[in-house]
């Protein structure tokens, strides 16, 4: 199925719309018209009744002489028909001629009753409209009869037609003109947005994220729809650029081992095993296997879901004060998040590892909560980082000066896990931190729990 553009469904969704309002409003004129119009005519039939039963009354003879009813109302030609009370025509306008005006019910019913009433009928070809009236008792031959009124409606349809046929005429045409200066529009309006639709298909083609958008001049949603996809493309172009650091990085960080397994499996083939150099390939390896251990949490943790177990963290810091008598556990009250009871646990074991190799004195793994946040903090009594150093502290492969050992992603895994569970981790001086979001009813039902 064939999709039309947002300009053809714009123009098209704005014509429709003309169209109906000025159709609906149009059939209100309509009607309003036509409601005015008949109870005019209504009421020319009812004034011209009343003359007549008023000569009927004062001067009877007048309404047998020719063309006594014949004289028109207004501009309004109008049939009469006066009958006796056994229903009889006693006189009737010349411009009927041959025809007689219909005898029905409500003939009837003035005669006998004295009511009056309008009703529609045919007056020989044409539609027309009857009123029938009773007269009085005086005078004449026509004394206690009726007086019958009618005039064609053909005119009257004919000018109903006319302004319905104007209505629709004035719907099309409003539509008609409306829709070049909305296409116009739609089409201005659109014009930016082809643009960044060529030049986001050129960034796909090439694959280049450093490309951009190109700006749209005026300052509306258009040119706001530019700024969200440049700086998506900037966030895509800084990960790119930190995925091709990590690769120099983790390359560089295994140059190193692999390098010295080289030459210490060359000297084994020409010299023979050692125990020094025995020992110093069960380190490489060592090395080795713990910077893809590193490479492979991380990964994972960067690439991970997030997490819905709830965790106490008050827990995790006694159970590592307990495996562990350099850490002391300062948790006064049970505190709680939603998150990954491995990952946390691994994290907790990197900062005390952190602590231990780089770190002097006792380790102090604290626990609290404030304004909905949790923190999981550990101290060492060592002189701690540089705020400079800090900022720093949890990116890949970073080693202070003078540091040595591990494989530099300790924090980093650090940093990706808190950012993982919603949440982020700093460091200040000696003491490094995770920050969570706290599950406060699950911290307060634990509480009482352990009370």
């Amino acid at each position: 199925m064939r999709r039309r553009s947002i300009q053809f469904r714009a123009v098209a969704a704005a014509v429709v719309a003309i169209v109906v309002v000025l159709v609906a409003a149009g059939a209100a004129v309509d009607l309003l018209v036509s409601r005015h119009l008949h109870a005019s005519l209504d009421r020319t039939l009812q004034q011209r009744a009343v003359q007549v039963a008023q000569l009927s009354a004062s001067a009877p003879a007048l309404l047998t002489r020719p063309g006594a009813l014949d004289s028109p109302l207004g501009s309004t030609q109008l049939s009469v028909e006066v009958v006796d009370r056994h229903a009889r025509i006693v006189a009737r306008s010349l411009a009927l001629g041959g025809r007689a005006l219909p005898i029905g019910t409500l003939v009837r019913g003035a005669i006998a009753h004295g009511s009056s009433g309008y009703t529609n009928a045919s007056l020989g070809t044409e539609p027309a409209r009857i009123y029938v009236a009773p007269l009085s008792n005086l005078g004449g031959r026509a004394a206690g009869g009726a007086v019958i009124v009618a005039s064609s409606t053909h005119n009257l349809g004919e000018t109903l037609a006319s302004l319905r046929l104007f209505v629709l005429l004035a719907a099309l045409g409003a539509a008609a003109l409306a829709a070049a200066p909305v296409a116009l529009l739609m089409r201005q309006a659109l014009r930016p947005l082809g643009r960044l639709a060529d030049s986001a298909a050129e960034i796909e083609r090439t694959g280049d994220p450093r490309r951009r958008l190109p700006a749209p001049e005026a300052a509306d949603e258009v040119a706001r729809l530019g700024a969200t996809l440049n700086a998506m493309l900037a966030s895509l172009e800084r990960s790119r650029d930190s995925e091709r650091r990590f690769l120099a990085d983790a390359s560089h960080e295994l140059r190193t081992p692999l390098t010295a397994l080289r030459g210490n499996v060359a000297y084994l083939a020409r010299h023979g095993a050692s125990p020094d150099v025995v020992e110093e390939l069960e380190r490489d390896a060592e090395r080795l296997a713990a910077l893809a251990a590193d490479l492979l949490a991380l990964s994972r943790e960067e690439a991970a879901e997030a997490p819905s177990e709830q965790v106490r963290l008050d827990a995790l810091a006694l159970e590592a004060a307990a495996a562990d008598p350099d850490v002391d556990a300062f948790a006064p009250s049970p505190v709680a998040v939603r998150g990954d009871r491995a990952a946390l646990e691994r994290g907790l074991a990197n900062l005390v590892e952190n602590a231990h190799v780089h770190g002097r004195g006792r380790i102090a793994v604290a626990v609290e909560e404030a304004d909905g946040l949790a923190r999981l903090s550990v101290r060492d009594e060592g002189r701690g980082l540089q705020p400079y150093e800090a900022e720093r502290a949890f990116g890949r492969f970073w080693r202070g000066d003078g540091l040595t050992g591990g494989s530099g992603l300790g924090l980093a895994i650090v940093r990706a896990t808190a950012e993982r569970h919603g949440g982020r981790a700093f460091a200040e001086g000696a003491s490094f931190t995770i920050e969570l979001p706290a599950v406060r009813e699950s911290s307060e039902t634990a509480a009482t729990t352990e009370a």
